[in-house]
């Protein structure tokens, strides 16, 4: 059994926090599903841009939702000079059962200079398309918004031809916050529901909520018209057609421009089981669904996750 325990993780600044994000629980008795072949990852890609952003990102120790999460598509966003940088240190104060970032109470530190170094380092790597992602920071006042939008002004100032996308965190569902992050020069603004309304609190830690986040994206549309905003849900865990129609239905209602759908993979044994593996036809399906539900921009498929390939976007962007 000792193996199946995560052990608690104590980072640089002395932060302890939950291994991988969750304890040990029943769910660690369900044997790991086999993967099915249409989930072989490529990983013939261009090495020597993954090999510079790699040794980028160590140099500046900085953090990357690729590889915090796991992301099966590393190798060829990395390999195609586009990264995710994930802001505010590896910590996240939330708990969702789907995600293997270590989880715990940062107590409010803060890299006062990560905005600098993250800017620096998008001007090395001579990006034309970059993301910025946190982890929840509920010890902050403000979420980090504050945080967020001095990152996304400093790249701007550095690089002003880069496009700037911020899967940014619900703040709790604070409109205030929200606005603090949109006064910066971000284009895209997005906000992930990650999965059905029926089983939001299943999958998601009871501060996030499938309503609060469809209400900030649509906020987010309301103080900036000109806003792209983009979700993401993930199928294999328990819902149904009418479920992720619905779903679909939903998020377009709110005003949401970009949809990315891709197959839920769990991360460890603790982390909630995958139900069910979903055919790239399927993915097809539902990409087709979407784009007729009304979205201008739809990636679905085993692999799609919220950030995949995010630089196809920009021709949605009005200059």
């Amino acid at each position: 059994m000792k193996n199946l325990i995560p052990l608690k993780a104590i980072n640089d600044e002395g932060v302890i926090s939950i291994k991988n994000g969750i304890k040990y629980n029943p769910n660690s008795t369900i044997p790991v599903e086999r993967k099915p072949k249409w989930l072989r990852i490529n990983l013939g890609h261009n090495q020597g841009a993954y090999k510079n952003i790699r040794n980028l990102i160590k140099e500046k120790r900085l953090n990357t939702v690729c590889e915090e999460a796991m992301c099966p598509n590393i190798g060829e966003c990395w390999g195609n000079g586009t990264a995710t940088f994930m802001l505010m240190g590896s910590v996240c104060t939330r708990a969702c059962k789907f995600c293997s970032v270590n989880t715990g109470n940062p107590k409010k530190l803060l890299d006062k200079d990560e905005p600098n170094k993250v800017a620096e380092s998008v001007l090395k790597m001579n990006l034309k398309y970059i993301v910025l992602t946190s982890v929840n920071r509920d010890d902050l006042d403000d979420g980090g918004a504050a945080h967020l939008a001095k990152t996304v002004s400093l790249i701007k100032n550095l690089s002003p031809t880069v496009s700037v996308e911020v899967l940014s965190p619900d703040f709790g569902g604070s409109v205030e916050s929200l606005k603090r992050l949109l006064n910066s020069e971000v284009d895209v603004f997005a906000q992930n529901v990650e999965t059905v309304r029926r089983l939001t609190r299943e999958v998601r830690d009871p501060r996030a909520g499938y309503i609060q986040t469809l209400e900030l994206l649509d906020k987010a549309k309301e103080i900036k018209p000109n806003l792209i905003t983009k979700t993401s849900i993930m199928l294999g865990l328990g819902e149904s057609y009418s479920e992720i129609y619905e779903t679909m239905r939903n998020i377009n209602s709110h005003r949401v421009d970009v949809l990315t759908i891709g197959q839920y993979m769990r991360p460890t044994k603790n982390h909630l089981p995958v139900s069910r593996w979903v055919s790239p036809k399927e993915f097809e399906d539902y990409k087709k669904v979407a784009k007729e539900i009304g979205f201008k921009k739809v990636f679905s498929g085993p692999l799609v996750r919220s950030s995949y390939r995010a630089d196809l976007v920009v021709p949605l962007l009005k200059y």
